[in-house]
């Protein structure tokens, strides 16, 4: 059984038993069957058998492990790990263009399609100026407002306070929205990937400013010079950057976005002041 999805105007197509695509809820919103023009496929079986590789790197996010390196013909492999056990792998074909998605036990299928889907759509646009973030996003006025920071930092509990707080405030996306340029005008969309916060809206907004957060014991935000901005926006992008095609992508699309949006930081407390004062300052009518 095969469905056709676009996300962010990137279609791709998911091939499996129909059974997958009952837990596929989250997708329904960029379902879109007319579209059969897909940057990638993605197939999904069970399989006991471990894929043998060479582990090249290794990256820890809050009890969850993902293992990646080649096959020795090459193809890239993603091993998932789940309170310290294999939960599956996602093999790729040497363009990206393929992969396949190889789960241990039926009640962890959904744990590796899923990531594996929100990778190979990484992979896949890394060179055509789109880009997962690792940011929780509002929309205010017909624009959207991005904050970002390290794991704890709280983006979400920023958004949370906008939507309390300042009236006409939506949330778009609580985790993993996506990024494009087009014709030199950034947008965010909504995605089917929104870590623990189920908001997965079709939706796409320009992008009126980003904000990295940090805890403070007070309320104080600046506009970022140029290089302190590229940093920012770099280290809330996920990707192989090890890989010269998709390091170079991402590289040039974080380059666009602080030529093109402006970047905040946001010294700030857990409190109505704060989305205040973020508000007032980033979301001037043009």
């Amino acid at each position: 059984m095969r469905k056709h999805y676009t996300v962010a105007g990137h279609g791709f197509t998911v091939d499996a038993e129909e059974a997958v695509f009952t837990g596929m809820n989250q997708y329904t919103p960029f379902l879109d069957e007319e579209n059969t023009d897909s940057l990638f496929t993605l197939y999904v079986q069970e399989l006991a058998t471990p894929i043998i590789y060479n582990v090249k790197y290794k990256q820890e996010d809050e009890g969850q492990v993902m293992l990646s390196g080649e096959t020795p013909d090459g193809k890239t492999v993603l091993e998932y790990q789940l309170r310290g056990k294999v939960a599956g792998w996602l093999v790729c074909s040497l363009d990206f263009k393929e992969g396949h998605v190889y789960y241990n036990k039926e009640r962890q299928r959904m744990f590796v399609t899923n990531n594996a889907l929100m990778m190979m759509y990484t992979f896949i646009t890394s060179d055509k100026q789109t880009t997962l973030f690792h940011s929780s996003v509002v929309s205010y006025q017909g624009k959207a407002y991005m904050f970002l920071g390290r794991s704890g930092t709280g983006k979400s509990t920023h958004s949370q306070l906008w939507l309390k707080y300042i009236e006409g405030t939506e949330l778009v996306n609580d985790d993993n929205p996506v990024v494009r340029i087009i014709d030199g005008e950034a947008r965010v969309y909504g995605s089917p990937w929104s870590g623990k916060t189920p908001c997965y809206r079709n939706v796409d907004y320009p992008i009126g400013g980003i904000v990295k957060l940090k805890q403070a014991p007070f309320n104080e935000i600046r506009r970022m010079k140029a290089v302190e901005a590229y940093v920012a926006l770099a280290m809330s992008i996920s990707g192989m950057r090890w890989n010269t095609k998709m390091g170079d992508g991402l590289h040039h699309t974080e380059n666009l976005l602080t030529a093109t949006v402006p970047v905040w930081h946001l010294s700030c407390l857990p409190d109505q002041n704060a989305a205040e004062l973020c508000q007032t300052t980033i979301a001037v009518k043009d």
